[in-house]
């Protein structure tokens, strides 16, 4: 009898159960890596956002803060050719202006202008689809304080200081 070299179909069953044993426990972790990085970059977006409306406002003291997230950004893919301007500031790239970054959506809500000014604002930022993206949703307001509610689907404007502050 010749003898036959290779797997058996036992052999061959066990080592794919085992890559499948192994991807179930990896998957999940993977999946909240993703999760914790897109949180991670949603709270530096809102950061720079925070820090762009108060070089906003200073640039500009006869507008108070801007009427628009795209007010921050370069108005276009660069910067206007004779300088920053109050609806084209160049103090975010076009990457952040539009509201839409590492899985999550930035909503910009300006204050009522009293007097010609405006002086609050609130920026929210939620999972694109909550539990995939990401699972918490972050605030802020004039006061650059980052706040978060556990269930970022359920994140409204106006609600922001309602909300837990980061630590």
């Amino acid at each position: 009898m010749k003898k036959q070299k290779g797997f058996s179909l036992i052999e061959l069953l066990i080592v794919v159960a085992i890559i499948l044993i192994i991807a179930a426990i990896a998957i999940p972790n993977l999946l909240r890596a993703r999760i914790a990085a897109n949180e991670s970059s949603a709270v530096s977006s809102t950061r720079t956002i925070n820090t762009a409306e108060v070089s906003y406002t200073t640039a500009y003291p006869t507008v108070g803060y801007s009427t628009t997230l795209a007010n921050l950004g370069p108005g276009g893919a660069s910067c206007p050719a004779g300088g920053p301007t109050s609806t084209a500031a160049c103090l975010i790239d076009n990457v952040l202006s539009p509201g839409n970054k590492s899985g999550y959506t930035s909503t910009y809500t300006p204050g009522d202008a009293a007097a010609g000014l405006i002086t609050t604002y609130e920026i929210d930022a939620a999972p694109t689809t909550f539990n995939q993206t990401g699972v918490r949703g972050f605030c802020s307001v004039e006061d650059a304080v980052i706040r978060w509610v556990a269930n970022g689907s359920t994140l409204t404007a106006g609600t922001c200081s309602a909300n837990n502050a980061l630590q």
